[in-house]
């Protein structure tokens, strides 16, 4: 499980020092790839495959599994950590997400996302009232 919050920039090269807690889960490797409102997603590489498992389930008739799947398998990029924990980010998702130099990265439960640093504030700013009227919705009777 990803939790927190962290801002690392990324180096001239685009590589990006992955925080310190996500090391060891995505140290065997990851994969990178679009996600919704232009973030990144990152998955280590076994939830990965439980989601590509999953997606081979829908039918190839439902239209919108096969748009969804072109876009993120098209997208996705695997890698290996180096020894000091960095990882590439390619240029074409850089360019998606709009990454410059200042990110935030995520912990968002099984998966890691990687945003903008302005992109993310904007985000959040805009979520935090709807987030408080959505607990009894999508945790009805817990939260």
């Amino acid at each position: 499980m990803f939790l927190g919050t962290y801002s690392p920039r990324l180096d001239d090269k685009g590589r990006l020092f992955l925080p310190a807690k996500f090391r060891d889960e995505l140290a065997e490797g990851l994969v990178m790839a679009k996600g919704q409102e232009r973030c990144l997603y990152v998955f280590a590489t076994a939830e990965f495959s439980r989601l590509t498992e999953r997606l081979r389930e829908i039918p190839l008739s439902a239209k919108g599994a096969r748009d969804y799947s072109r876009v993120f398998f098209a997208s996705a990029h695997d890698d290996v950590p180096d020894k000091q924990g960095r990882v590439t980010v390619p240029g074409p998702l850089r360019d998606y997400a709009g990454l410059d130099r200042d990110c935030v990265v995520i912990g968002a439960n099984t998966r890691v996302e990687i945003w903008d640093a302005e992109a993310w504030t904007a985000y959040l700013a805009g979520q935090e009232e709807q987030f408080a009227s959505l607990s009894e919705e999508v945790l009805p009777g817990i939260v």
